[in-house]
């Protein structure tokens, strides 16, 4: 097993969710559904609820560029900022993609260089900030 594989297995088993390494880009991917009711127009919406959780750039010292992708329901969002602030983590960007959402949700981003599982035992922290 790869270094880069080795590390996602351990990047995933932390944040509870199987990590897919894409060994040629040297980027892995973590996804952690979310299970929101939400409409979009009237229409029931399920494409995009998921929590992207990425890092890429595998440095020898065991350091990478990792992100995330975050959706979020709007009384959700001071507290996860805060709980992101409380560990650490950068916030870049916090945007609608949806129009007529019901409820309306919200993508915050979040980014670091660090260890993958530093930052993912970081973003786990912080979920204990969301609604069940």
């Amino acid at each position: 097993m790869s270094k880069l594989e080795e590390t996602a297995k351990r990047f995933g088993d932390i944040l509870g969710t199987k990590a897919e390494a894409q060994a040629d880009k040297g980027v892995v991917e973590a996804p952690i559904s979310r299970d929101l009711s939400v409409t979009v127009q009237g229409r029931p919406f399920k494409s995009e609820l998921d929590m992207e959780i990425h890092f890429e750039a595998l440095e020898d010292d065991g350091t990478a560029l990792n992100h995330a992708e975050i959706v979020l329901l709007p009384d959700e969002v001071p507290g996860f900022t805060r709980a992101l602030g409380e560990n650490s983590l950068t916030i870049s960007a916090l945007h609608n993609h949806w129009l007529y959402a019901e409820p309306a949700i919200m993508y915050l981003h979040v980014q670091s260089v660090e260890k993958p599982e530093d930052f993912a035992e970081k973003l786990k922290k912080s979920f204990s900030a969301l609604n069940k």
